[in-house]
């Protein structure tokens, strides 16, 4: 029979996430990282529009732009969280941001963490702490609830703990909400707790971390217009104004809502009716 501390050895080693092989950064300008086995999957062609086909966003752009140039330039720069109504553009502008950046021949990588792996983020920070490129770290659609703890692993990225976030990545995120957490919730939690002032504390002050606050707000008829209008140019579909207009203000009157989301779906069902591949 073997040693009881051979065993427990064995088991913690077999518990122990494997160590990752050093990624090969000059793959590819885009990563998404994946757990189990940990791993930086390069991505060949990421899914974007141009930054031109974002209509309403002018001074989120801008802003998140400049601050993206100056990170890659080495220079000081926010984590920025992008909140606010759904389908506006958010995960779409970081993205196109990313290509700006990287059509001025500046070193950018993007990595993509998931919400669900955040637990792991301090092993992807090491990763890219030894590495010569810059990296924008992105969560798409970040969000917690009552009982998750994911929140705590992203203090590593927002505050770094003793090591201090690696001067190499700067973290991006989206979310449809302000303080990452629904409003009911808040409430629910202050008016139930001994000391209401400390319940959410930790949580809500979370958002207060991120330097940068860009909202986003639901666009009105014109700026839905104007979306399809840029998509039809940008891609070569023909067709009159007051079609557009028609059909445009009839599909988002059936889905119940007017978004950029909605005004590329839209689009893609009139590509498709016009025998436009969309590149």
């Amino acid at each position: 029979m073997s040693d009881p501390l051979e065993r427990i050895a064995a088991a913690l080693e077999r518990m122990s996430p494997a160590p990752i092989e050093k990624p090969d950064f000059a793959q590819a300008d885009a990563f998404v990282w994946h757990v189990e086995p940990d791993r930086l999957q390069p991505v060949a062609e990421v899914n974007r529009v141009d930054m031109s086909l974002l209509v309403g966003v002018d001074r989120a752009r801008d802003t998140l732009l400049e601050n993206t140039l100056q990170f890659a330039k080495g220079l000081p720069a926010n984590n920025a969280l992008l909140w606010g109504a759904r389908g506006m553009g958010k995960s779409s502008l970081v993205k196109a941001v990313h290509a700006a950046v990287r059509a001025e021949e500046l070193d950018l990588k993007i990595v993509e963490l998931q919400r669900e792996d955040l637990a792991s983020v301090g092993r992807l920070l090491t990763v890219l702490r030894e590495a010569t490129a810059r990296f924008l770290l992105f969560c798409d659609d970040l969000s917690f609830s009552h009982d998750d703890q994911h929140y705590k692993s992203l203090k590593a990225v927002l505050d770094g703990g003793i090591e201090g976030r690696p001067d190499n990545v700067v973290f991006y995120a989206t979310s449809n909400r302000r303080h990452l957490m629904p409003r009911d919730m808040i409430e629910n939690e202050r008016s139930t707790a001994i000391n209401p002032s400390e319940a959410v504390e930790e949580k809500v002050s979370l958002s207060d971390r991120f330097g940068l606050w860009l909202g986003f707000h639901p666009c009105d008829q014109d700026e839905y217009l104007a979306m399809i209008r840029g998509y039809c140019d940008a891609h070569g579909v023909d067709i009159d104004t007051e079609t557009l207009r028609a059909e445009a203000i009839e599909w988002q009157a059936t889905r119940g809502a007017r978004s950029g989301r909605v005004a590329w779906q839209y689009f893609t069902d009139l590509a498709g009716r016009r025998g436009v591949v969309i590149r």
